[in-house]
C-alpha cells in the first residue's frame, strides 16, 4: 500500500509492518500520514514488529516550512504502539527526526548518521518530546548541551552514548536481523517487556517492581508462556502463537 508520501509494506506474514519515509525534511502530509499509519496499528495484535525507515538520504534532517509541529505528533504515536519498534537511520536524524527516532526502541544507524536537536540555533524548541526522551535515553548532561547548543552526535559517539544499538555497514543486512531476531520472540513477552522498561522508567522503583511483577502475573496466563515451557523441555525451538 503505498501513500502519498509513506509507503507501507509488510513482510513475515503480515507479523512485520514497515513506514518508508521519503527521507529529507518532513512535511504536513507526512507528519499527518506517519501518525496515522501509526494509529492504524494500535489494535492490530497480528503485527508483532513496526519497522521505521527513509527511502532516500537523509532519514529526516529536520521539519520543512510548512511544518505545524503544534498541530500533529507523530512520535506521541508511535510512542503509543505496543510492538517493538526497529528505526534504521542514514544520514542526518535532525530536530523532528530524532524527535520521531526516539519514540522508537532499537536504533540502528550507519557510520553517516549525525544526531541533533539544533531547534534551539532558529529560535525554536522542540516539541514532540525531544525534551524529554533524549534526557532518558543518554546522560542527562550530554542530552542538556545538545538541545541547549544544538551541536551533532556522529554515529560513533550516539553510539557510545547509548542513542543507537549499534553502527553496521550493512544497514538492509542489521535491520533484518534485528527484525527475525524479534519476530521469532513471543509478542506478548515483547510488548509487555516494553511496557516495563518504558513505563517502569517514569515511576519510583519500589512502583517500577511492582509493575514489574504485575506485568509478569499477565504473562503467565498466556498460551505463549505455557509453549515456551513446553519448548524448553521438549528440547525444541518454541512455535508462538500470540495468544
Amino acid at each position: 500500500m503505498q501513500h502519498n508520501t509513506i509507503e507501507v509494506s509488510s513482510s513475515h506474514d503480515g507479523m512485520v509492518r514497515r513506514l518508508s519515509l521519503p527521507g529529507g525534511s518532513l512535511d504536513t502530509d507526512t507528519a499527518q500520514e506517519l501518525a496515522a499509519s501509526a494509529n492504524d496499528l494500535v489494535d492490530q495484535r497480528d503485527v508483532r514488529v513496526l519497522v521505521l525507515e527513509a527511502r532516500t538520504l537523509p532519514f529526516c534532517d529536520g521539519p520543512a516550512p510548512d511544518l505545524n509541529r503544534l498541530a500533529i505528533d507523530p512520535a506521541a504515536a508511535l510512542a503509543r504502539l505496543r510492538p517493538p519498534i526497529v528505526c534504521a537511520i542514514d544520514g542526518a536524524c535532525h530536530s523532528v527526526g530524532l524527535e520521531v527516532a526516539l519514540a522508537t526502541d532499537i536504533r540502528l544507524c550507519t557510520a553517516g548518521a549525525t544526531f541533533a536537536l539544533p531547534d534551539v540555533l532558529a529560535g525554536d524548541l522542540p516539541c514532540w518530546g525531544g525534551t524529554q526522551r533524549l534526557p532518558r535515553a543518554i546522560r542527562p548532561a550530554e542530552a542538556t548541551a545538545m538541545v541547549l547548543t544544538g551541536d551533532a552526535l556522529s554515529a560513533q559517539r550516539a553510539a557510545s552514548l547509548g542513542l543507537v544499538h549499534a553502527v553496521t555497514d550493512d544497514l538492509p543486512g542489521a535491520v533484518d536481523d534485528m527484525v527475525n531476531t524479534l519476530v521469532a520472540l513471543a509478542p506478548f513477552a515483547l510488548e509487555l517487556t516494553k511496557e516495563a522498561v518504558h513505563r517502569g522508567s517514569e515511576l519510583p522503583l519500589r512502583d517500577g517492581l511492582r509493575l514489574e511483577g504485575d506485568l509478569n502475573h499477565q504473562l503467565a496466563a498466556t498460551e505463549d508462556r505455557a509453549e515456551g515451557l513446553q519448548a524448553f523441555f521438549d528440547k525444541r525451538p518454541p512455535d508462538f502463537s500470540g495468544r
